[in-house]
């Protein structure tokens, strides 16, 4: 069993007032601009009247199975409730509302919660967990509804959704008369805990326990269902089982596979279960999980999933650039998982995963206006290469911009959740000790030992690494800081009331144990010079080439600032690299700029290819500009380029 001592807990949002700089820039436009955009589309679509169980009129550019809709609402009532945490709305909270007191009247009398199986195919409720998402639907709802009700106090939607959990457990379970099945696309387990923690219901978690555990074992219940319905099981369109993790026991997982999204739904669900329930051998699994992700499959963004195919996992090593998937979803999870895994396994490598994530893949998910957004991540972007929609036999330019709705909308009221719960994020809180996760400007409060304690931080993170924490407490008090040294900084100077400190660094955390007192003052600077980043050999797509990282940003060349054919820049070894602000980009970002060279025939004519004597090569230099990667497709349309030759 995990040992008994304490483990960290997260400090909640409403305990972190997020006041400036780069977070607070987009929580206020995820509020302003976002929220609001992701109602409109589910109005248009149709998503809020399938609620009063009718057919509902959509435009045909989206036509994603309507049996996926309820996700939607419930990723948004989710994003409502995490911004009603700190930031009061009366006029949204009446939007919500109405909106629950549509999906009360929509439930079912035995408790049963789905607009298109009570509307469109009754008879088929509950006949295919693998594919038609009825669990997942339930655990976003859920999620929704225990958000919603930490932010009002209100339970009407909270008992909607404990009773559609009820429905789902007389059904599911390991006992007599009941099913042995589980969810297809993983998302309930963590639902369920969150359901446990909001209720004190321990039967919540059982419910999650009794998930994980199921998941894979033989017979395998897709199998039986599939006979159920007279299908063969052979002739699943996936043809396994690895892209729903259910091809084995989840102890018995030894890679991360199959669909990503759902992958990290279920390795969070893994950890969660572990936390509460002390299970050593789940934390010996996603520790396993995890290393092989980070170690294996991760792209340099934070992205995950390198395969249309299966909007996942391939092998080891296999990163392509051009046509990443790297869904915004991916990323969003990997940071759930992340944060999980901190508190089952307190070290700060998680957390830099985390924050990877967040400030490049998740950033870039929506545009500076935070009304439009991005369902795959690619790393290269050239015209007609869209590694989300197949090939449409266009032959003019198309360059892969963001979009007001996609055909399978879940990224956009992901990231609207995402980012209105970051302050979630920031620090974590045990016996003794506060945990500094997260450096952006930002003022908190927490209690130790009993007493009151705020703490203020003052940056300007990402953009430079020199971070003041100011604590003002009523009385002398004992208790541990514990600031994360991320794994990107090599070199840092600590201060305490201006005099140079040494503390010990544990598991990727400096540690200041002492009496503080009020206005006590730490100091903590990160060195962040531009770094040539370099991927592991196997990685063959990014062989001979380098990416630019600062800090925790990974930094892209736009066609905008350095003209086209970017596969033809090469940077030199020696060309030296210089970070600097600009103020007028995006409302002030950290650019990099340097000596390139674009190396390529100074014209072309005849055939598609031609001897170099011919056709000889001419090397230009040019100083080139390099953007933050979260920050790319908010200008003209052109190509991007992360990963770039070097000589």
């Amino acid at each position: 069993m995990i040992s008994d001592i304490p483990r960290p807990k997260a400090l909640p949002s409403e305990q972190v007032r997020i006041e400036s700089g780069l977070w607070a820039e987009r929580q206020t436009t995820n509020r302003n601009r976002t929220i609001p955009a992701i109602y409109e589309q589910l109005r248009k679509t149709g998503r809020l009247d399938s609620w009063k169980l009718q057919p509902a009129e959509r435009p045909k550019r989206y036509t994603v199975i309507r049996m996926f809709w309820d996700s939607d609402t419930g990723k948004w009532l989710e994003a409502v409730g995490h911004s009603l945490r700190t930031h009061r709305d009366p006029a949204l909270e009446q939007q919500a509302d109405e909106l629950i007191s549509q999906i009360e009247k929509a439930q079912q009398p035995d408790g049963y919660l789905n607009t298109y199986f009570t509307a469109i195919e009754p008879g088929k409720r509950w006949t295919n967990l693998r594919d038609w998402h009825e669990m997942y639907n339930a655990g976003h709802l859920i999620e929704g509804a225990v958000a919603y009700y930490q932010a009002t106090g209100k339970r009407t939607i909270l008992d909607v959704m404990a009773r559609y959990a009820d429905h789902i457990m007389e059904r599911y379970g390991p006992n007599e008369g009941q099913k042995r099945g589980y969810p297809g696309h993983p998302e309930l387990e963590m639902a369920l805990i969150k359901l446990y923690h909001a209720t004190g219901e321990k039967r919540y978690l059982d419910q999650a326990t009794y998930f994980i555990n199921e998941r894979g074992q033989q017979p395998i219940y897709f199998d039986v269902e599939a006979r159920e319905r007279g299908e063969d099981p052979a002739d699943f369109w996936a043809q396994t089982y690895r892209y729903c993790q259910a091809h084995e026991p989840i102890r018995d997982q030894q890679t991360a596979t199959g669909h990503a999204v759902r992958a990290c739904y279920l390795y969070a669900g893994v950890a969660d279960i572990a936390l509460e329930t002390g299970d050593q051998s789940l934390l010996e699994t996603s520790r396993r999980l995890w290393d092989d992700l980070i170690q294996h499959q991760l792209y340099i963004t934070g992205g995950l999933g390198p395969a249309r195919s299966n909007e996942g996992f391939t092998f080891a090593y296999d990163l392509p650039n051009e046509t990443a998937y790297a869904e915004t979803c991916a990323s969003i999870a990997l940071a759930f998982w992340a944060h999980r895994m901190f508190h089952l396994d307190p070290h700060s490598r998680y957390i830099d995963v985390l924050e990877r994530a967040l400030y490049n893949t998740v950033l870039a998910g929506f545009s500076i206006e935070g009304d439009t957004f991005f369902y795959a991540n690619p790393l290269t972007s050239y015209p007609n290469v869209n590694p989300y929609e197949p090939f449409s036999g266009i032959t003019t330019d198309r360059y892969y911009r963001r979009e007001e709705w996609l055909t399978c909308p879940c990224c956009p009221p992901n990231l609207a959740r995402m980012v209105a719960s970051l302050g979630d994020y920031f620090y974590s809180v045990a016996p003794n000790t506060l945990y500094v996760h997260l450096y952006n400007q930002n003022r908190a409060t927490f209690q130790l030992g009993g007493r009151d304690i705020q703490i203020e931080q003052q940056t300007n993170y990402p953009w430079d690494g020199d971070i003041q924490l100011t604590l003002t407490v009523k009385q002398p008090a004992d208790f541990e800081l514990a600031l994360r040294i991320p794994g990107w900084c090599r070199a840092y100077r600590l201060e305490v009331n201006g005099s140079p400190v040494a503390a010990p660094i544990t598991n990727g955390y400096a540690r200041l144990n002492r009496t503080w007192n009020a206005g006590d003052q730490v100091r903590l600077v990160l060195d962040m010079p531009v770094e040539r980043m370099l991927a592991h050999p196997n990685v063959r797509q990014d062989a001979g080439r380098v990416a630019l990282q600062r800090g925790p940003i990974v930094y892209c060349l736009e066609e905008v600032d350095n003209g086209s054919h970017l596969a033809n820049v090469v940077l030199p070894r020696d060309s030296r690299l210089i970070a600097g602000m600009d103020s007028q980009l995006f409302g002030g970002v950290s650019v990099i700029t340097g000596e390139a060279v674009r190396i390529a025939p100074a014209s072309w004519s005849g055939d598609l290819y031609q001897p170099q004597a011919v056709q000889p090569v001419a090397e230009t230099k040019f100083t080139f500009r390099a953007i933050p990667y979260g920050f790319w497709a908010n200008r003209a349309p052109g190509e991007m380029r992360v990963w770039l030759r070097e000589f």
